[in-house]
């Protein structure tokens, strides 16, 4: 989960991004909430006399999803180098290309000149990695 692209000659590591735990489990507990009322929802509109067991199903379905992804997210990093942003599994983009980078929850999503999209996520500060990035960007271009 970190960069395997090897750095070109001259080429120099910026700054290096990895996943904050304090934000996964965070968004995890939105989604922990957003999956209960959705399952509380539909068994009231469905008429089910249980609708608690909405609320308890969503709940278990993201603790195992949080659980399960946890130790991989974890291990995820991104490095900003002076010409492209590098990601685990042979993930890149060049600053050049970057069209766009914008917020997501806690997460930065990247969007080449290609229609590429690379996700940053579970940063702990998005705003400043999209800060960061964006003026790398602007020192890239001519």
């Amino acid at each position: 989960m970190v960069p395997q692209a090897e750095l070109e000659p001259g080429e120099r590591v910026l700054e290096i991004f990895h996943a904050d735990r304090t934000a996964y489990w965070r968004d995890h507990a939105w989604m922990a909430a957003g999956a209960m009322a959705l399952g509380t929802g539909v068994l009231w509109a469905i008429g089910n006399p249980h609708v608690w067991t909405g609320a308890v199903g969503g709940l278990a379905a993201i603790a195992v999803r949080a659980g399960y992804l946890a130790s991989d997210e974890m291990k995820a990093r991104w490095d900003l180098t002076d010409r492209r942003v590098l990601g685990p599994l042979g993930k890149q983009a060049w600053l050049r290309d970057i069209a766009q980078v914008r917020v997501l929850g806690s997460a930065v999503q990247i969007v080449t000149a290609g229609g590429d999209k690379h996700l940053m996520k579970y940063q702990a500060d998005r705003d400043a990695v999209k800060t960061r990035i964006e003026a790398a960007v602007a020192e890239a271009r001519p």
